[in-house]
């Protein structure tokens, strides 16, 4: 008899009995039931809390949703398509070849 339990893993029945044995002659049979009561309070304010900050938190999420991205307007067919503030490109005119060499001057010897 194994009880799933984040923090007791592993503990079976027999450790469950002597760990309640050892709070019985701790407490005493008297302090048993108000113990169990006052830890059934706190794990239900536990759970509340815990439940209210989810809560919030889906608030928040749902309050800082970004909207969706603003579509651009479609270019007709032949148009350039350019990102708008975006420089236009320009075809690079043809290179000239360049000037012929004139012959350097011949010195007279």
């Amino acid at each position: 008899m194994n009880f799933p339990c984040a923090f007791l893993d592993g503990i079976g029945g027999s450790e469950m009995m002597i760990i309640m044995l050892i709070v019985l002659l701790l407490f005493g049979g008297n302090k048993m039931p108000e113990l169990a009561k006052g830890l059934g309070k706190s794990i239900r304010e536990f759970k509340k809390a815990a439940s209210g900050v989810e809560e919030e938190v889906r608030r928040a999420i749902e309050e800082h949703e970004e909207p969706p991205p603003k579509k651009f307007p479609t270019h007709p067919p032949g148009a350039t398509s350019q990102l708008p503030g975006a420089v236009p490109q320009t075809t690079p005119a043809p290179a000239t070849p360049p000037p012929p060499a004139t012959p350097p001057p011949h010195s007279a010897d």
